[in-house]
Order: structure tokens, then sequence, then C-alpha cells
């Protein structure tokens, strides 16, 4: 008999996701995003950071202020980051999952990258302009659905302890 309790694949897709989440270095919000094919293999992961050749430690972190002084101007979106890192530019058919519902221009970069379906797991910024444009794109387009996933479980523990010994 198969053992219970395993991940499913949205859970186990949305889990990297959120471990993905745990590289940025935003002291206010951490998004992560996992792209999978069709095949449930997963082809490119991405956080919110910085362009690539900056310092964490010189660039602004707030979220008040002016715009140049603010992150806003200089962060690249989990969303962005999974799309260039990709294994593979045809991305045609896979689904992206993402901690933090994608706002407008995330959309589009999905839409462009002919990704087929989003599944999200939050909606904090639901009534924010951003990502009403951004469900204002996705419930025209016939190519691309989302959803927001739904866990059958409170959460997961990880441990870089060595698993014990089983005795066999």
């Amino acid at each position: 008999m198969k053992r219970q309790g395993y991940l499913s694949w949205d859970e186990y897709f949305m889990a990297v996701a959120l471990l993905s989440a745990q590289r940025s270095k935003d002291p206010n919000t951490q998004v992560g995003a996992c792209i999978v094919n069709e095949r449930n293999r997963i082809v490119g992961v991405g956080y919110n950071g910085l362009p690539r050749g900056l310092s964490d430690d010189d660039m602004p972190w707030s979220r008040d202020g002016d715009f140049l002084a603010s992150k806003y101007a200089y962060v690249c979106h989990a969303e962005l980051n999974a799309v260039l890192n990709a294994i593979s530019t045809d991305l045609r058919q896979c689904r992206i999952y993402v901690t933090l519902f994608p706002c407008n221009e995330c959309v589009k970069i999905i839409m462009q990258s002919a990704i087929r379906e989003i599944v999200y797991l939050s909606d904090k910024y639901r009534d924010s302009d951003a990502v009403k444009a951004a469900k204002a794109m996705l419930d025209r387009s016939p190519l691309i659905g989302y959803r927001q996933f739904t866990p059958e479980r409170d959460g997961l523990s990880l441990s870089f302890a060595p698993p014990e010994e089983s005795g066999v």
C-alpha cells in the first residue's frame, strides 16, 4: 500500500514557490514563483529581488516616499525572474505558481510567454489598480486561466537535520 499524506502536485509546486520566496531580501514582502510544464517538471523559479549585479545593501528597500528612493524603481518581481530563469524559452502550456497574485506588468509577461494558467496563494492586493488591471486582462483572454490555490494542510515543516536511520 502506498504512503498516505504525500503532497499533491499543487501543494508541491506552491511549496517550491514559497521556498523560493525565502531567498528575497525584501524586508516587507517575499514573493516566490515556480513555472511547471505540462509533464509536471519545474522549468523555472524566481523570487522578488534586485537585478543581477546590484548590491542588496546599496539599494533602497523602502515602500514609501519618492519613487527613486523606494524599492519599486528597482526590484524585479518573482514572476519576471522565473520567466528569465526558465530552462526553456518555450513556456507554452506551462503553469506558474505564485505566492502573491501578479501585478499587471507581470501578467503581461506571463501572457506574452504563453503560460496557460496562474495558480496563486494570496490576493492581498486585490483592490489595487495593478491587480484590477491584471484581472481585466486575464478575464478577457481565452488563452490563460487563473485560480487560487486552496491548501489541504496548514503547512509543512522542513529540517536540515539528516533523517533518522530507518533500521532497515
